[in-house]
């Protein structure tokens, strides 16, 4: 065990500043609690962030390697101001400078061919990022259009089921349609979720690569338009998308959000379905029987259909409307630049959001997380001060940040051996003749 991984594993317990201490209460939601100051962040960095398992997520090794030491990392000030290009020799000068600089939070780049800190001494054609996680940013506020129970930055567990759904979807994608198996899903902190994905292969990939598979996860391209018009039979990966929102879009959709609740809505959904007679007389039933919910309207679809005795293709084309009605209600969401884009930053893991004080927790797709849930500052600092046990328990472990470390340091401990294992079967391969 090295001196550093000692200090953090006994660290002793600290004092809270008493500054936000008067303002700390558990949370219920993810609306902002009291203002988070530039001591409450010093103390996070020196007693509870995960310093080490961040620097071995990205470094892949225990020891400093160029996947860490050439990587670029941003700052973002409580002043506004944004510094970026920093970068770190070690663990210790990473923890060091985070310390010291205080920023409200820090963002995770690209590794270089040039180190970041150097760059005004070589050309900018010589600064070209060689790898970087391949990244996805799922963000609440793309889906106002669809979402009845919140708006713009306020979410509720309602429409968290849309990040839910969202995660299921990808994460089967990239394990079964890529192969790819180091993948983590970051809490933003307010209103969506982050995914990193860091397989060596998906390290590597170069920006037209990843806009091969943004292209591939973005179904929702053509979304705004009159109809989806994707192609038919679906692809395996829409398929197996639309055979999984079929049942979530009763329970989020038609259920919770009610968006056609309201007739103008519900008219202006009509307008996808290709058949007039259809229309008009569903039109005619709803204005004729108000106050039908979503739901019910959904019903009468069908109900209509079997009343104007259509023909087999033409409810061939309303079942299509349907599904592509489903995909465009609950399908992901994405960011398509965060995705493509080597040198975009991302929010680190277990930063802080500036705005809520939340912080932005790993969670599994697999399992139900509710944001409302997550941990935050000064309830972390809370936990601390009311502690009644071991004083021999460092900060981490007496707070309930617990878990998602431990999760977290899992993760990354599964990570390193993979790399470990790759690297080795490098070598070995290097040996033949």
């Amino acid at each position: 065990m090295t001196s550093s991984e000692s200090q953090e594993k006994s660290q002793e317990p600290t004092t809270v500043p008493s500054s936000s201490t008067s303002e700390a209460s558990q949370p219920q939601d993810v609306q902002p609690k009291a203002k988070v100051s530039s001591s409450d962040m010093e103390f996070y960095y020196k007693n509870l962030l995960p310093f080490r398992y961040v620097f071995q997520w990205l470094n892949h090794s225990p020891k400093p390697s160029t996947d860490f030491t050439m990587r670029e990392f941003a700052y973002e000030f409580q002043s506004g101001a944004y510094r970026r290009y920093n970068s770190f020799d070690s663990l210790e000068d990473f923890k060091e400078s985070i310390v010291k600089n205080n920023p409200s939070r820090f963002e995770v780049g690209a590794v270089y061919e040039i180190n970041p800190r150097d760059r005004k001494s070589v050309p900018k054609s010589k600064m070209k990022p060689m790898e970087k996680e391949l990244a996805f940013d799922i963000d609440l506020t793309d889906y106002d259009d669809v979402r009845t129970c919140c708006s713009k930055t306020a979410i509720c567990t309602k429409c968290w089921k849309f990040i839910t759904i969202a995660t299921k979807i990808m994460d089967v994608a990239l394990r079964e349609d890529f192969g790819f198996e180091h993948i983590i899903w970051v809490f933003s902190g307010r209103r969506g979720a982050h995914c990193w994905v860091s397989d060596k292969r998906a390290r590597q990939l170069n920006e037209s690569q990843r806009r091969s598979v943004i292209e591939y996860m973005d179904v929702l391209k053509n979304k705004g338009t009159k109809r989806l018009n994707l192609r038919r039979p679906f692809h395996p990966h829409v398929q197996r998308s639309i055979d999984l929102l079929k049942a979530e879009f009763l329970d989020i959709i038609l259920n919770e959000q009610d968006p056609w609740a309201d007739d103008q809505a519900a008219f202006t959904a009509l307008l996808k379905f290709p058949l007039e007679p259809l229309n008009k007389k569903l039109k005619e039933y709803w204005i004729e029987n108000p106050g039908r919910s979503s739901l019910d309207k959904w019903s009468d679809i069908n109900k209509i259909c079997t009343d104007l005795s259509l023909q087999k293709y033409d409810l061939l084309a309303v079942n299509e409307t349907k599904e592509e009605l489903i995909l465009e209600a609950t399908y992901p969401r994405l960011d398509v630049e965060v995705t493509r884009q080597m040198n975009h930053l991302l929010k680190s893991p277990f930063c802080i959001h500036p705005g809520t004080g939340n912080v932005c927790v790993p969670f599994d797709s697999k399992n139900v997380f509710d944001p409302t849930k997550a941990p935050n500052l000064h309830q972390l600092q809370n936990e601390i001060i009311g502690w009644k046990g071991d004083n021999e328990v460092n900060d981490i472990n007496r707070t309930s940040l617990k878990p998602y470390v431990e999760s977290f340091g899992k993760y990354v401990t599964n990570l390193l051996k993979s790399e470990k294992n790759g690297k080795r079967e490098r070598e070995d391969e290097s040996l033949e003749f």
